[in-house]
């Protein structure tokens, strides 16, 4: 009973150390004073002036508009690749997932530099093009990781047995493989987005002048002082993510 307690006492605070920041910051999102010392009531006008700012409005259509084209990207050729790599013999399948996985466990740092010098010696001038660019290949391992276990769990016996009754290569697949792995799809797609909705490191790097997403903007406007409307803009954003 006592060991029980104590566990539950255990996971309470680590809950409370991961969340009551932002449930602080949630709050104050909806403080009508302007100070975070003292409550002045309850409002939404923070909300408003943020939905006012152009500034802030065009650094969510590039957040929203990169994270969805970036998604798209990445699990398109991260499903053909997990269907290639089952194809592959044990050992080269083993070595290449082993590649696929550096990028998640490499320092975002160490990704966000090496695309950067990497545009800057093919003279691909930074915007829009360079950070999109950077976010597909930093979410193609993401979507590997989630689209093949479930290309694992394929039996190869119905996709032949499509073919003998007459199936096309391709009917075979979008009716018999797809439907099968779509759930892994849908996962890394999700996975994608969100990664990339909420990247700075390696959108930091590879942005050029003159565009901004969200996170670049907040950390822009936070080094000016921080803003009510910073507190409004990371709700929606942690509310968002969290429904992803």
């Amino acid at each position: 009973m006592l060991r029980t307690t104590a566990m539950k006492i255990y996971i309470a605070l680590i809950f409370l150390f991961l969340y009551a920041p932002i449930v602080t910051l949630i709050v104050l999102s909806f403080n009508a004073s302007r100070t975070r010392a003292k409550w002045g009531g309850f409002t939404f006008k923070w909300y408003a002036e943020l939905f006012d700012n152009a500034v802030i409005m065009q650094a969510l259509w590039n957040t929203l508009s990169i994270a969805l084209l970036s998604a798209l990207a990445a699990t398109l050729i991260g499903t053909i690749t997990c269907i290639a790599m089952q194809k592959m013999k044990r050992r080269n399948r083993t070595i290449l997932m082993g590649i696929t996985n550096i990028p998640m466990l490499n320092a975002e740092i160490v990704t966000g530099i090496s695309l950067m010098l990497l545009f800057i010696s093919l003279g691909i001038k930074f915007g829009f093009l360079t950070i999109l660019l950077a976010h597909i290949t930093f979410n193609i391992p993401y979507v590997i990781l989630s689209v093949m276990p479930r290309v694992r769990q394929l039996n190869p016996h119905t996709y032949e047995a499509a073919l003998d009754l007459g199936a096309t290569h391709l009917q075979a697949f979008v009716k018999v493989i797809f439907p099968d792995i779509l759930p892994g799809v849908l996962s890394g797609f999700l996975m994608a987005f969100t990664m990339s909705l909420d990247d700075f490191i390696i959108t930091h790097f590879t942005k050029g002048p003159g565009i901004d997403t969200l996170s670049t903007k907040i950390y822009t406007e936070v080094k000016k002082g921080i803003k009510p409307e910073m507190y409004a803009l990371s709700a929606i954003i942690f509310v968002s993510v969290l429904i992803l």
